[in-house]
């Protein structure tokens, strides 16, 4: 989050409405860096904030998948042709109809392992301590508070700038937050 790398003010919304008419009206230029907090999802606001999705997971799920699959079936294989060869019946060492059904399932199993790992390593999880737990208002974004957190860096006029849009806009509370240290 922005609020890790430099100062940012936590503007508090009294509802979702508000909290999107604020972020339309803000210039694209200035949507950079913006997080918003809010107890249920908002229609739009992932759109309004300019979010892109992200093109790693689904990069990682395919990767585990890959790795999966393909190391299970050279397991097989190697188990089965090089390090054991039995001869049953006369049937071939590599019998690959033989080695699909645990390839297919380590493929899913491997997809959601990198999946779920790769998400939370992106996401920066997990983290015992964030910035906005120090600002006690912030508790109420699991009951009804809307925040929009807006980087501000140490100049002056950026935070003066920044306080002159959420009055304009009818923020409720306006609160600093220090960047981790």
């Amino acid at each position: 989050m922005s609020a890790r790398s430099k100062p940012a003010l936590l503007l508090e919304f009294d509802d979702g409405d508000a909290l999107l008419r604020a972020v339309r009206s803000m210039p694209d230029a200035s949507r950079r860096g913006l997080s918003a907090y809010t107890p249920m999802p908002v229609e739009g606001l992932v759109e309004a904030l300019g979010t892109p999705p992200s093109r790693r997971i689904p990069f990682l799920f395919l990767l585990g998948g890959l790795v999966g699959g393909l190391g299970t079936y050279l397991i097989e294989y190697y188990a089965a042709v090089i390090d054991y060869p039995i001869n049953v019946g006369g049937r071939p060492l590599h019998s690959w109809p033989a080695f699909l059904p645990p390839s297919i399932e380590m493929v899913l199993m491997g997809a959601a392992l990198f999946g779920v790992i790769g998400m939370l390593v992106m996401d920066g999880l997990p983290r015992f301590h964030h910035p906005l737990f120090d600002v006690p208002r912030f508790t109420r974004v699991t009951v009804d508070g809307f925040f929009l957190c807006v980087p501000c860096g140490g100049d002056a006029s950026e935070r003066v700038a920044v306080e002159r849009f959420a009055s304009e806009h009818g923020a409720c509370g306006i609160y600093p937050v220090q960047p981790a240290p």
